[in-house]
């Protein structure tokens, strides 16, 4: 289902009024923008995630219309987001859902909470008080204990909604020279790299022309681990076809002797880069080829992008993904949690509405995982909530 590019070819600015912001706020313009106008300027923003680009979201979510706008401090674009307006059975409303956004330019400046509470208002202003939606924001787990979005969401009156069943993000520090990053590696992590060192593999970074080999790489170890793989795989395709070199993920893959036997997806642009998907064959497993990967992948990063930080991503529940990422995150980085999706409703039959549609899918996916569970064919998650 192609998504309505009329509102996209057609942009419209939103003013909102400083007042009515909670704290000191900078007045903004939010400015519509094309999918492909929007991604190419997000390349260059600190925040930007995988979730926020018009070439993810579009073919992710082909049920929703997709909304990227700029948001303009005079000529200066201060960051922006994609809004997804997800419409609701039987013609009740829409909601508009960002995921993993808004973005920042700059995650470092020392305006950069007044500049995030100024994107939340106009959003409020657009979305909420004249489109009369509910708007759900997903904040991204953030590297420290402070979330900086989740605490001015909150503030604003934003109200916690649906959370994920095993929350924490495993973010590695890639900021530390080779003998800094081995040593906040947990002292099994370290045992385990030191013998994948010894076992002759080798490592090298691919061009997307080889995405059919991790495909099948991928497809392979899905059937084998029986997996319930729920995840974004779909995408990757056009993912990798970005023409902006900062959007386009990175493909890695490890030998032995010739053969491949592991390999990784890797998003790069922003500030925080994430680890997307892995996959290994069987054998993978007593050579350690995961611990010698991901520490090569952790220095590649390091000195070929700005990525300050590595998101390795969940665990899906799995005690084992857990230790192990654990151990590279290590003393240097960070296990924190995605907060929980936060709603802003200004007119009552939006919150109404929107309330019992999150609560109507929020039951679903609970039934889903416990089918899942239940059933015979796939892996059951082992880790404690």
């Amino acid at each position: 289902m192609a998504v309505d590019a009329e509102p996209l070819m057609q942009p419209r600015e939103t003013v909102f009024d400083a007042e009515k912001a909670v704290g000191r706020v900078k007045p903004l313009i939010l400015k519509r923008v094309s999918g492909e106008t929007w991604d190419e300027a997000a390349a260059g923003f600190d925040g930007i995630a995988q979730e926020q680009l018009y070439a993810f979201a579009r073919n992710r979510w082909p049920g929703v219309q997709c909304e990227p706008g700029l948001f303009l401090d005079g000529e200066r674009a201060v960051g922006g987001v994609l809004v997804m307006i997800q419409p609701l059975p039987l013609s009740l409303g829409q909601l508009a859902v960002v995921k993993w956004g808004p973005v920042l330019a700059d995650n470092q400046a020392k305006d950069r909470r007044e500049t995030y509470r100024a994107m939340v208002e106009a959003m409020i202003e657009e979305y909420a008080d004249r489109r009369g939606m509910m708007l759900s924001i997903l904040p991204k787990a953030s590297p420290s204990p402070e979330n900086m979005a989740f605490e001015v969401l909150k503030a604003r009156g934003f109200a916690a909604g649906s959370n994920l069943t095993f929350p924490n993000r495993y973010i590695v520090n890639l900021r530390q020279s080779d003998e800094e990053l081995r040593a906040s590696y947990a002292q099994k992590w370290r045992y385990h790299l030191k013998k994948s060192e010894k076992a002759g593999l080798t490592f090298e970074r691919a061009g997307p022309e080889e995405l059919e080999t991790f495909d099948r790489l991928y497809q392979a170890m899905t059937e084998r681990k029986r997996f319930a793989d729920h995840s974004a795989y779909e995408t990757v395709q056009d993912l990798m076809a970005v023409p902006n070199s900062k959007l386009r993920p990175e493909l890695f893959f490890v030998r032995e002797v010739g053969e491949i036997i592991a390999g990784a997806i890797i998003f790069k642009a922003g500030d925080t880069a994430v680890y997307l998907y892995g996959a290994t064959v069987d054998r993978a497993l007593p050579l350690r080829a995961g611990y010698f990967m991901h520490d090569l992948i952790i220095k590649w990063l390091r000195d070929n992008t700005e990525a300050k930080w590595y998101d390795l991503g969940g665990t899906d529940g799995f005690h084992g993904l857990h230790q192990f990422k654990k151990g590279m995150v290590g003393s240097a980085g960070h296990i924190e949690p995605v907060p929980p999706v936060l709603n802003y409703a200004s007119h009552l039959k939006a919150k109404v509405i929107g309330t019992l549609a999150y609560a109507a899918r929020d039951t679903a996916n609970n039934l889903r995982r416990r089918i899942e569970f239940w059933r015979g064919d796939l892996a059951t998650p082992d880790q404690e909530r």
